[in-house]
């Protein structure tokens, strides 16, 4: 069983957290992401959906700059690595593409290191959005959305 729940960020949007009984499983910008999620039932008092809203709440204050949420990611072996790498990204810092495919040991990887930062499940926080090409220019994000990268970069003081 699945719970969800939506967030309002002021001058962001709405989020869409989906948890299971022990773990964050999923941060989406469009509610119809959660398709995906079966049995799925609207829980906005369920624990974890709870714990994760604060954090998120305090990271878009400017308050919070790491999160301590229990997270349970999906995904190939590849995409697992990528996903590792992200999250040791630190706040207000970018890598690039190349980077993190180097950091895999994997250098000549970068557009499967792409796809596979697209496809990540957590986005915010496994900091996706902390990745850029190599040429320091902002792209894809998702659902093409480039704005809402550039959005998150900016609440870390990031001005590229």
């Amino acid at each position: 069983m699945y719970f969800y729940k939506s967030i309002d960020i002021d001058s962001f949007g709405q989020l869409f957290i989906v948890c299971d009984e022990e773990a964050l499983v999923s941060v989406d910008f469009f509610e119809e992401d959660l398709k995906s999620f079966q049995p799925l039932k609207w829980e906005p008092e369920h624990p974890i959906c709870l714990l994760v809203e604060k954090q998120l709440l305090e990271y878009f204050n400017n308050e919070r700059i790491t999160f301590d949420l229990p997270i349970r990611i999906q995904g190939t072996d590849f995409q697992r690595q990528v996903w590792d790498v992200l999250k040791n990204i630190p706040y207000g810092t970018l890598q690039s593409y190349k980077d993190v495919a180097v950091a895999i040991n994997n250098p000549k990887a970068v557009r499967a290191v792409g796809q596979a930062n697209r496809r990540n499940p957590i986005p915010i926080v496994v900091p996706c959005h902390r990745v850029i090409g190599h040429n320091k220019k902002l792209v894809g994000y998702a659902g093409n959305n480039v704005h809402l990268k550039e959005r998150l970069l900016e609440i870390e003081g990031i001005q590229l």
